[in-house]
């Protein structure tokens, strides 16, 4: 019984080339399926972050009228920016109040409503907060995509 145990011990000498070969395949597999639900869960957290400055923005422009009478007028990114200096107003690698182009932020309907509008800098997605003069408030998406993360085509809104 002591020799047999001594020769197999002595046999051992490692793995076959199949064994190896099956595990890089297995590794390879769980690689796959790994990588692309790492970037995907990252542009969601870029999207999020864009969204949560939208919502610090609303918050800010909700705070300038309280400040001016209930009116928006002269709403400006600088003024929110004095408000909350928390809102990133720089190019930056996640998200950034914008002022140019079709979304900027700018009073509506003659200071009695409001709109600002965040861009996620890595997805292009921007995201809008539009108070309507009737106090409704909207938020919007577009998105540089064909729909809003996490939405139907047809749906606009986050």
């Amino acid at each position: 019984m002591l020799n047999a145990l001594r020769q197999r011990t002595g046999d051992e000498g490692g793995f076959t080339l199949i064994e190896l070969l099956v595990v890089i395949l297995i590794i390879g597999i769980l690689a796959a399926i790994a990588i692309p639900s790492l970037l995907s869960q990252k542009n969601k957290a870029y999207d999020s972050s864009a969204k949560t400055l939208a919502q610090t923005a609303q918050t800010a422009a909700e705070t300038y009228a309280t400040e001016n009478g209930g009116s928006y007028s002269g709403l400006t990114i600088a003024k929110l920016n004095a408000i909350e200096p928390t809102i990133n107003t720089t190019n930056a690698n996640e998200a950034e109040l914008i002022e140019t182009g079709t979304y900027k932020t700018e009073p509506l309907e003659s200071g009695a409503g409001y709109q600002v509008t965040v861009k996620a800098q890595v997805t292009g997605d921007e995201y809008t907060v539009k108070r309507l003069g009737s106090g409704v408030v909207e938020h919007l998406c577009h998105s540089a995509k064909s729909e809003c993360p996490g939405k139907s085509p047809s749906s606009t809104s986050w």
